[in-house]
């Protein structure tokens, strides 16, 4: 059970905040030649966001302009909004076609050019774009955060304690950062997780990470079962947030294949049911090519099943091999820009077909003469090594007695 202290001065923290943005936001100023006065957000998740603002200038304004964009894109949206005569802008933004990753940051601005031909930029200001149709509850250790809206206190503590078990199962895999913090939100079914990624430009059910801004969503409902579902899919996504964190700009560079395969070898409660899918798999000889995993997993539910079950089976057999420097020189080779059959060779000094091959054999099963050959070739080259010499020497000893021979005769 969490302290309800604790409960209790995050959402005070919460409040103080929400007081701070709202006062920040009306007390917002621009640089010499405007002044906005009131300025104010308002969300409809998903559908529309109302900007509203007074902008006052001692000289006439001729035009105002709208600027804004999510603290992690590099594109700006220009909005030109119409001044009424008290000063007051307007403008709707429709969040339905034009989309925003949910639980994101966005800052935003106005420009005006005055009636003496020069342009006036007010100071930026910075709102969340969160989903408000839930009843969010907060509980936080460290750096991590977890809001959820279904369940009791036991629940979110339960889910907490997760997250924390698997930031230490991946601190052997993945560089963990302690300050950095991380919102992980738990929507109770999958339905309202589905709505929320659609809204957002999504459509994976299962869960989600948005690495860039240490965002998790994951579905998970109260019950005999929360644990298992918590324990699963609460450090797979951390993983994906960590894993940004460590590798930065050379994150987007690894194969599909190894990054899900680190986030499900750190799962805490492994999914029973990829083994089967392996093994139907392989006795069909329908499993997919890890060069085919690299760029992308498969669209429909089942490869993508299975392009999780390999992944995860193929990334702890080369653990298993190479251990964990062999991990970190496959993502450093990657991160240098290898393309995917090559990035293997420059980290472990074998191709990724090559690999895909070995991994079939050693843990599939699959072409077992051809395993058994392998493991059994430096034992048959040494005792090659060992039995040429008497051999050759027994050839010279016939040899000699075939020559004294010839001579005696």
């Amino acid at each position: 059970m969490s302290n309800p202290r604790k409960l209790v001065l995050r959402i005070v923290t919460i409040l103080l905040m929400v007081v701070s943005v709202s006062l920040n936001t009306q007390q917002a100023h621009g640089q010499e030649g405007i002044v906005v006065e009131d300025a104010k957000v308002a969300i409809d998740f998903g559908q529309t966001i109302t900007f509203t603002a007074k902008i006052k200038s001692q000289i006439p304004i001729k035009q105002v302009s709208l600027l804004f964009r999510g603290v992690n894109e590099e594109v700006t949206r220009v909005e030109t909004v119409t001044v009424a005569e008290d000063g007051s802008v307007s403008f709707v933004y429709d969040a339905s076609l034009n989309i925003f990753p949910p639980f994101s940051w966005i800052v935003f601005w106005y420009q005006a050019t005055l009636a003496d031909d020069q342009t006036y930029t007010s100071v930026p200001i910075t709102f969340p774009y969160n989903d408000d149709r839930f009843p969010w509850r907060g509980l936080s250790q460290a750096n991590v955060t977890v809001y959820w809206y279904a369940g009791d206190d036991s629940f979110g503590a339960s889910a907490l304690d997760a997250a924390g078990a698997g930031m230490l199962a991946m601190n052997e895999l993945v560089p963990i950062s302690l300050t950095d913090p991380v919102d992980i939100y738990i929507y109770s079914n999958a339905t309202d997780l589905q709505n929320t990624l659609l809204l957002g430009g999504e459509e994976w059910v299962g869960g989600q990470a948005n690495p860039k801004i240490g965002v998790v969503l994951v579905a998970i409902a109260p019950g005999a079962n929360q644990s298992i579902e918590m324990e699963t899919k609460i450090p797979h996504e951390l993983t994906h947030v960590m894993l940004y964190r460590g590798l930065h700009d050379k994150y987007e560079l690894q194969p599909t294949w190894l990054i899900e395969g680190l986030a499900s070898m750190v799962e805490l409660y492994p999914n029973p049911d990829y083994a089967n899918a392996l093994e139907i798999a392989s006795r069909s000889d329908s499993l997919l090519s890890f060069d085919s995993l690299c760029a992308s997993f498969p669209a429909d539910a089942g490869n993508a099943y299975l392009a999780y079950a390999q992944s995860q089976s193929f990334v702890t057999y080369i653990r298993e091999t190479y251990g964990t420097p062999g991990l970190t020189r496959l993502t450093a080779a990657y991160g240098e820009g290898y393309p995917c059959e090559l990035g293997a060779t420059n980290a472990l000094g074998t191709p990724l077909s090559q690999l895909d091959a070995r991994w079939r054999e050693s843990v599939l099963g699959q072409n077992l003469a051809g395993v058994a050959a392998r493991n059994l070739s430096p034992f048959i080259l040494l005792m090659i090594l060992v039995m040429i010499v008497p051999i050759w020497g027994a050839i010279d000893v016939f040899r000699l007695r075939k020559k004294r021979g010839n001579k005696s005769q």
